[in-house]
């Protein structure tokens, strides 16, 4: 019988993005084994648009779903459950599950250390500073040649009416290349000012005629309205987007210019060329993985790495200058063949 596989990452959006390589080598290597992803409900959406795998759980924010998905878990019978995030919750998860291996990271590369104690194995040696390296490197444990394999995103990108409402708004033909800015991020700590924003667009339309539409999700409405009303009439805001018509957006523009968040990884995850500003994360671990890609990071000089709030009261990434980014767009944008 083939292999039966759980991926245990119940969120966040760009870490689910950036565990996703590990789905592709194990399709790859054994391409009649079962995969199954384990995820928070609330980000079951982006999984449903990655075809290889065969199920995705999901828990439910509450004890109750915590259990049913434990049940729901054990009547698979996996040969191996791998867990990307290291906290207890997934760690006992994966535990959980009845899998006959549970297989995770070790201890100096948990987030909460004592996870350590639900595995049955670790790798041996966490590979590359990239979380995506990372993530890969727990497929030693299962015979694989972690050095050899080719990151992969498997992504199936739907069409979306919201494309050509973009379009419509930006006073473009079905076709044109346009700029993609995200704004928001979940981390205030992670947000760029929005009239810098707004002023980075004005700039990229007058120097590469190209315009910019704004995305915005849950409660950035304002955000996003600060970015066009400082972009002098070259940016518009986006219809209302789901995590489909995002992947639609991201395929259809020249790059995206956002800040450490999910919309950022799903561009750069397709193939979008992307200028990422980065404060309180490390772009080396976090960062988009194309070459081709650019990061402006303040991470070394920032003085709270990985908090969601500035403690200084003055954010690190308001150091970067629109004038920095349109440089940065310059450079990506000379890479780039004249249709991508």
């Amino acid at each position: 019988m083939p292999p039966q596989f759980l991926i245990v990452r119940l969120g966040s959006l760009g870490d689910i993005i950036h565990g996703i390589p590990v789905a592709a080598t194990l399709r790859e290597s054994f391409p009649h084994c079962g995969i199954d992803w384990l995820v928070d409900a609330r980000q079951r959406e982006i999984l449903d648009l990655v075809p290889i795998l065969d199920r995705r759980i999901v828990v439910e924010p509450s004890v109750r779903g915590f259990f049913d998905a434990i049940r729901t878990l054990r009547v698979r019978r996996y040969d191996a459950a791998i867990d990307l995030q290291g906290l207890w919750k997934s760690a006992i998860l994966a535990r959980g599950s009845g899998a006959l291996r549970v297989i995770g990271f070790p201890s100096a590369h948990l987030r909460e250390p004592g996870a350590r104690m639900f595995y049955s194995e670790t790798c041996g040696v966490v590979s590359g500073p990239h979380v995506i390296q990372k993530n890969l490197s727990l497929l030693r444990t299962l015979g694989l040649d972690s050095s050899k394999f080719v990151v992969k995103f498997p992504f199936e990108v739907p069409v979306s009416p919201v494309v050509a409402e973009v379009y419509r708004r930006l006073g473009l033909r079905d076709g044109d290349r346009f700029g993609l800015i995200n704004p928001g991020a979940a981390w205030p700590n992670k947000r760029w000012p929005p009239e810098h924003f707004g002023q980075l667009a004005a700039a990229i339309a007058k120097r590469h005629n190209l315009r910019s539409a704004v995305l915005w999700g849950p409660g950035e409405e304002s955000l996003a309205a600060g970015v066009v009303a400082t972009s002098d009439g070259t940016a518009v805001a986006t219809p209302k987007t789901r995590i489909a018509d995002l992947l639609a957006l991201a395929r259809a523009a020249r790059l995206m210019i956002a800040g450490d968040t999910g919309p950022l990884h799903i561009a750069s995850a397709i193939g979008t060329s992307v200028v990422a500003l980065f404060g309180p994360t490390d772009p080396s671990r976090n960062g988009p993985w194309a070459s081709s890609d650019m990061s402006l990071s303040k991470y070394g000089d920032c003085s709270c790495h990985y908090e969601r709030r500035c403690r200084r009261g003055s954010l690190c990434l308001q150091e970067i200058t629109p004038d920095d980014v349109l440089h940065a767009v310059g450079r990506c944008l000379a890479v780039l063949p004249a249709h991508a």
